[in-house]
């Protein structure tokens, strides 16, 4: 699976999402639910790590992780950043042989 392709993926299923529910979906609503969905992350982990209420789960945690991609790439589409290339400009940079 590529970015390009799973990014394409999410927006079709953020598409359906928004139609079923009536959302209207700028660029600040894919914001705030990124930080909505790394909340519920932050929180699982929480459970997990035992410094919160309730039995924390594994497979819980990485919905929560997959959240916060799936919206993250919802948010880049709306705000017309294109994730490969920033990712090879920001990280991948480090990883090629020094001139």
């Amino acid at each position: 699976m590529d970015l390009k392709s799973l990014q394409a993926d999410v927006l079709r299923i953020s598409d359906i999402y928004a139609a079923n529910y009536g959302i209207d979906r700028d660029r600040d609503w894919a914001l705030l639910k990124l930080q909505e969905e790394l909340g519920e992350l932050t929180a699982e982990h929480l459970r997990l790590s035992g410094r919160a209420r309730g039995a924390g789960d594994a497979d819980a945690l990485g919905d929560e992780a997959a959240d916060v991609l799936g919206m993250l790439l919802i948010y880049c589409a709306s705000a017309g950043i294109d994730l490969e290339t920033a990712m090879r400009r920001k990280w991948l940079k480090w990883l090629e042989p020094a001139a």
